[in-house]
């Protein structure tokens, strides 16, 4: 029974502190919260609970705060996640399907999450690496020319141009962002051959991962006619290069200006917080850890790390809160909540599960 007093005095503190922002005592424990003891005995759960190192006190005569353990187990064992009216249920859903494409449910998504929390979102982009190939589109914009527009199956659209190189002795073919390679005759760029092409690398890519798509496009270049075999070639490498590219990994941040308000009361400054925001490929290392780990979650497959646990020299006053999402049960990318630790987790960690939930309805199956 001391135990369980004790916990529940742990969950009042981290709930009035959330709430108020001022360190709790034990008479404010008493008259806001129906512990069905005295205060004296709150006093003494209270100092075992700050020699467990759960609380702490900032400074003489004041209240107890909690610590990034003391948050742990609230988390961990104590928070109850609230689940979302019907009513914000419906506006999260109907927000998210009016997007009219992946660019845009991406920031509505990150929009959203910024404004149900207070707090910064980030939204990463389905990784490419991860995807396959929906559907590729070949579209000659004059001359030898060629526009090559890749839709993976998470509905990301990426345009490359394959230049058919003209006169010298070995012209070459030139992509964006792709190898060179043997150039075929510019005149292999007329809408029969690229209308053969598109359907023979479609048909091929179909149903495969990345992985699988250079195995099936070389069945496809060493199908084709041998004048072809050098465009067919150049297209696959520049599809295949594109999809693999780990420099496209991209997030999208919202609400940052919420660190700003005065609330938010970094000990060490906003600084060290937008600086970590900055650095975008350490932070989306930091989410996609958390989102993978066994270890640290919540209901809903929801990660959260506190404090210290974030391992990053700037986030540590901050918790965060992650989430994969993705189609048909495969997690394609993260989203999360960026906030101080003194956040409303149990709300915090029901917005991220929404979102990503309806996220991962709304996207391309």
């Amino acid at each position: 029974m001391s135990e369980e007093r004790r916990l529940a005095v742990l969950r009042a503190i981290v709930e009035d502190y959330v709430h108020t922002r001022e360190p709790v005592g034990s008479r404010v424990l008493t008259e806001r919260h129906g512990l069905g003891v005295s205060p004296a005995t709150i006093r003494n759960d209270m100092a075992a609970l700050e020699e467990a190192g759960y609380i702490a006190q900032p400074h003489t005569s004041a209240g107890r705060i909690p610590t990034d353990k003391g948050y742990r187990l609230f988390v961990d064992r104590l928070a109850e996640v609230r689940p979302l009216t019907s009513p914000q249920r419906r506006a999260i859903e109907t927000f998210l399907s009016e997007a009219i494409d992946l660019d845009d449910v991406l920031g509505r998504a990150g929009r959203l999450i910024a404004q149900l929390t207070g707090q910064v979102a980030v939204v990463q982009y389905p990784s490419l690496r991860l995807s396959g190939l929906r559907h590729l589109e070949l579209v000659p914009v004059g001359g030898a020319r060629l526009l090559v527009v890749v839709i993976t199956d998470t509905g990301r659209v990426e345009q490359r141009f394959l230049d058919v190189g003209v006169g010298g002795a070995e012209p070459a073919v030139v992509a964006v962002d792709a190898p060179a390679g043997p150039a075929p005759d510019p005149g292999a760029l007329d809408e029969g051959t690229l209308s053969e092409l598109r359907a023979r690398l479609n048909a091929a890519a179909a149903g495969k991962g990345l992985a699988d798509l250079p195995d099936a496009f070389a069945r496809v270049v060493a199908g084709v006619d041998a004048t072809l075999a050098p465009l067919a070639r150049g297209i696959a490498d520049l599809v295949v290069d594109t999809l693999g590219a780990q420099r496209e990994e991209r997030i999208v941040l919202a609400g940052t200006a919420n660190l700003a308000r005065a609330e938010m009361r970094f000990e060490q400054g906003l600084s060290p917080v937008l600086e970590a925001l900055e650095e975008q490929v350490v932070l989306l290392g930091l989410l996609t850890e958390l989102a993978s780990e066994p270890g640290g979650r919540v209901g809903g497959g929801v990660g959260v790390r506190i404090g210290h646990e974030n391992r990053l020299d700037g986030l540590t006053e901050t918790s965060v809160v992650a989430s994969g999402y993705g189609s048909d049960g495969d997690t394609v990318a993260i989203l999360g909540s960026i906030g101080p630790t003194r956040m409303d987790y149990p709300g915090t960690i029901a917005s991220v599960r929404a979102v990503a939930r309806y996220l991962s309805r709304v996207l391309p199956s």
